[in-house]
């Protein structure tokens, strides 16, 4: 799997198999999305990841997804829950949600570039992708679907999950 951080022993890198261990990745596209996947997250006791949609980081940038996980956060807060910023292969949008603080941040470019932004994002106590974790949703199908039917197709799916 592609997490890069610093090694701890000069500037090497390694690798990790999974963001969160047990974690399933939904990717939410509204507030109403992040709202509801974290009060299902809350109801079955379980962590999950809050994923952009591919390339959101370029077009959407990190201020707005931010602030959107940090509201949903206030409204329905979760056990545990990571926001995950795809940024596709723009270096510039993955420097951009280091700055802003995104908690993790996918970067699919050269592995070159990814190297020196994994050393920047770990001094900044960000986690750098550099692949796309698996999805177990995602809400785009549902962007106009009321905020019970988001909650209850979350919940469905922690619950459909082996117990963590």
């Amino acid at each position: 799997m592609g997490l890069l951080q610093p090694h701890g022993r000069g500037r090497r890198l390694f690798r990790r198999d999974a963001l969160t261990e047990d974690s399933p990745v939904i990717v939410v596209h509204s507030l109403t999305h992040a709202v509801a996947a974290l009060t299902a997250a809350a109801e079955a006791g379980r962590p999950v990841i809050l994923a952009s949609a591919p390339e959101a980081g370029i077009y959407g940038g990190p201020g707005w997804f931010r602030e959107m996980i940090a509201a949903a956060r206030e409204a329905a807060p979760a056990p545990h829950s990571t926001m995950l910023l795809d940024c596709g292969d723009d270096a510039g949008a993955a420097q951009a949600a280091i700055r802003a603080g995104i908690e993790a941040i996918v970067f699919t470019g050269r592995a070159d570039v990814a190297g020196r932004l994994a050393d920047i994002a770990g001094r900044r106590g960000v986690r750098l992708l550099t692949e796309r974790l698996a999805l177990a949703l995602d809400l785009s199908t549902d962007f106009l679907a009321p905020p019970e039917t988001l909650r209850r197709r979350c919940a469905f799916l922690l619950a459909s999950l082996p117990p963590v």
